[in-house]
């Protein structure tokens, strides 16, 4: 799964939008993110793992590392 649905698929299921990540991103961060261009982002897999982290805090969520078994 790539960078956009992954986020999509997150969004959905905490019942929130990209808008919602987009102004999260801007408030939280200093630079100023719209729904394009964090769309943009997502779908050239450009994303930067700093912005990864505050779309998981956003959403209640945290990135995490494991070990595969």
């Amino acid at each position: 799964m790539n960078a956009i649905n992954e986020v999509k698929s997150l969004t959905a299921k905490k019942g929130t939008t990209l808008t919602f990540l987009a102004k999260y991103l801007s408030e939280h961060s200093d630079k100023e993110y719209s729904l394009d261009g964090l769309s943009k982002k997502l779908r050239a897999n450009t994303i930067r793992y700093s912005e990864m982290k505050l779309i998981a805090e956003a959403l209640n969520m945290e990135l995490v590392f494991k070990d595969k078994e």
